[in-house]
């Protein structure tokens, strides 16, 4: 009686001071965690609140917010051929650069994956582009698809063929800016490379074996074992491509007659020129929710296409 009376009066504070330690154990992770939060409620998700109320109103920063309901909207989808038009060669800017992107990284991650000499040089030049970003790039690019002494057209003129006005005609200024994007590939070939390192040996031994070539052992063994990582890429890209601006900002201003008008520089333009900030509200709201929509598209996809090891199809 004695003993069962020790155990159950010695358990009581064993009880309280595993519940006292869990609870200190709770609040030093609220603890260290509170800048990131208070951080994300203050920069991220109070400004997402209010814009989210700004899209229902008409406010140009000089009144009080007007409630208008889904007017913006309906304006946007109904009314705004400018609109659509943005949205449409955002679509076609990202649905074509990403997939260039993404290919290019692969083809030279796997090229320089191979002993050769200098490695670690050529390694570093495709990937310092993906480091300079912004307006130098911007600058630079203007130079090289300039009309007159771009460095494009004067090698065309050596040649004794007259360039064309890369960012001065309205079909050739989108396709300008899909081969600047190719200047990134360097960040996911890094991501490549590293992948490519976990790839079992055996693989290609055995590839070796049954006399398969570079191309077969390129399409059977290295790209289904990358799928985890162009997985990745895809989604990183597509993310990216979809809020281009500071390349059709300083380079083109969106035009000409607005066939490089992107759909963050058309919500620039509405918010700090016009100074339709209801509108603009609207307009990143759709370009959030459209992001998000094809992120969870290619992720719902992805057990049909992308392979983990140890399972089949990623399932």
């Amino acid at each position: 009686m004695s003993l069962v009376s020790v155990r159950s009066g010695t358990s009581r504070p064993l009880l309280r001071l595993s519940l006292s330690s869990r609870q200190s154990e709770a609040l030093t992770g609220i603890l260290m965690a509170s800048p990131w939060i208070l951080g994300f409620i203050i920069f991220i998700a109070g400004p997402m609140l209010i814009s989210l109320y700004l899209s229902f109103t008409r406010w140009d920063l000089f009144t009080e917010p007007r409630w208008i309901g889904l007017r913006n909207f309906e304006q946007l989808f109904l009314r705004d051929a400018k609109f659509l038009l943005s949205l449409k060669v955002t679509t076609i800017y990202a649905f074509v650069s990403v997939p260039l992107q993404v290919s290019l990284g692969l083809v030279l991650a796997n090229l320089l994956n191979h002993k050769i000499r200098l490695l670690g040089f050529f390694r570093t030049v495709y990937y310092l582009p993906s480091v300079i970003g912004g307006i130098a790039v911007a600058v630079m690019f203007r130079w090289i698809f300039g009309t007159q002494f771009g460095l494009i057209n004067s090698m065309l003129a050596t040649l004794g063929i007259q360039g064309p006005s890369w960012l001065g005609d309205p079909d050739l200024v989108l396709v300008s800016f899909i081969l600047m994007s190719m200047w990134g590939a360097g960040a996911s070939m890094l991501i490549y490379l590293g992948a490519l390192q976990g790839i079992p040996s055996e693989l290609y031994e055995a590839a070796d074996v049954d006399g398969a070539g570079n191309l077969a052992r390129f399409l059977r063994i290295t790209v289904p074992m990358m799928t985890p990582v162009i997985f990745f890429n895809m989604i990183m890209g597509i993310i990216t491509a979809l809020q281009e601006f500071v390349l059709p900002f300083i380079m083109t201003r969106g035009g000409p007659a607005n066939s490089s008008t992107f759909l963050v520089l058309y919500l620039y333009r509405n918010a700090f020129e016009l100074f339709k900030m209801g509108y603009a509200s609207a307009i990143a709201w759709i370009i959030f929710i459209y992001i998000m929509v094809l992120t969870v598209f290619i992720i719902r996809s992805s057990s049909m296409w992308v392979y983990y090891e140890g399972s089949l199809k990623g399932r």
